[in-house]
């Protein structure tokens, strides 16, 4: 059995997500710290909303940073065993950093506030959109991206989540464009995200300065796991690389379906998921029916998945 630790980003956070821990203590401690270092009480806007300001990328980065820590931490809590290498889906790969002790917890919320702000400045909003393209290999979504981007708009491939869901991102008409087209090709569905910036296409670049500025100020280690990383599929120890990627991760795709491959190739058996949902073990089934994929998300969750790996 060899197993990998995964992180979710963006997208599975929901009102009252932690009320199913009934208060555990350590969730509580993880969850006070970042409140106190972003000077914002999170377990308010978690527990009571509203759902669109926990929506708001500037609050959903941080706030899902520090749940999957949380969850880490109580794993570790309870002795779970460490795995045998880590990964995040986009946001997520600063979480398995963190727990990885590549970067400090306090560095990472910050940074990660950061982010989301250069993030949602970079483009104005209502000019960009992203979407998932459902039931298309990613190839024929990549070929429909390449032609409605003309006429000085810009439409990408963006996340690689299963063989058959893409995501796409980019300015509005063309986002509307390659979804249309998409049908027509025989896209099973195109869901138009609930997000308000074109997330890691080209038209992030400025944020991805914004954020080259900060990190140089920020201290990174030699991750005691080894972590996937997003933009160039590859493990990397040292500080300048590490950083380098996390710039890029900004404007470049989530590439989750060679992560995954990639673990497979280095023989991970069992990968467990720390966060409220299960949207990335949805994900991994699909690529590789033949890996083992445990969700924790809740007390019955977390006891099942310490019985199953003991």
């Amino acid at each position: 059995m060899k197993t990998a630790f995964v992180f979710p980003g963006q997208g599975s956070q929901f009102l009252g997500m932690l009320d199913v821990w009934n208060g555990n203590h350590i969730i509580k401690d993880v969850i006070a710290v970042a409140s106190d270092i972003l000077d914002q009480d999170l377990n308010y806007l978690i527990k009571n909303g509203p759902i669109q300001d926990l929506n708001l990328t500037i609050n959903t980065q941080p706030i899902m940073l520090t749940i999957g820590f949380a969850y880490f931490s109580v794993w570790k809590s309870f002795g779970g065993n460490m795995p045998f290498l880590m990964a995040g889906h986009s946001l997520g790969e600063y979480t398995a950093l963190v727990a990885a002790e590549s970067i400090l917890f306090e560095d990472a919320l910050r940074l990660v506030r950061i982010r989301a702000e250069a993030m949602q400045s970079a483009v104005p909003i209502g000019l960009g959109a992203m979407a998932a393209i459902i039931g298309l290999n990613p190839e024929e979504v990549i070929s429909i991206c390449r032609s409605n981007s003309i006429d000085g708009y810009i439409v990408e491939a963006v996340n690689f989540n299963s063989p058959v869901q893409t995501v796409i991102a980019g300015h509005k008409h063309a986002v509307d464009k390659v979804c249309n087209e998409a049908k027509d090709s025989g896209a099973k569905k195109t869901i138009l995200l609930p997000v308000s910036a074109p997330f890691h296409s080209s038209l992030l670049k400025p944020a991805a300065l914004t954020l080259s500025g900060f990190i140089d100020n920020i201290n990174v280690f030699a991750p005691k796991i080894d972590v996937i990383n997003n933009v160039d599929v590859a493990i990397y120890r040292d500080s300048f690389e590490i950083k380098d990627a996390l710039i890029r991760q900004v404007w470049k795709p989530v590439r989750w379906v060679e992560i995954i491959n990639k673990m497979s190739a280095l023989g991970i058996t069992h990968i467990i998921e720390f966060g409220p949902g299960n949207v990335l073990s949805n994900f991994i089934k699909r690529i590789d029916s033949n890996l083992s994929v445990i969700s924790i998300k809740d007390p019955k969750s977390l006891d099942d998945s310490l019985s199953f790996l003991h």
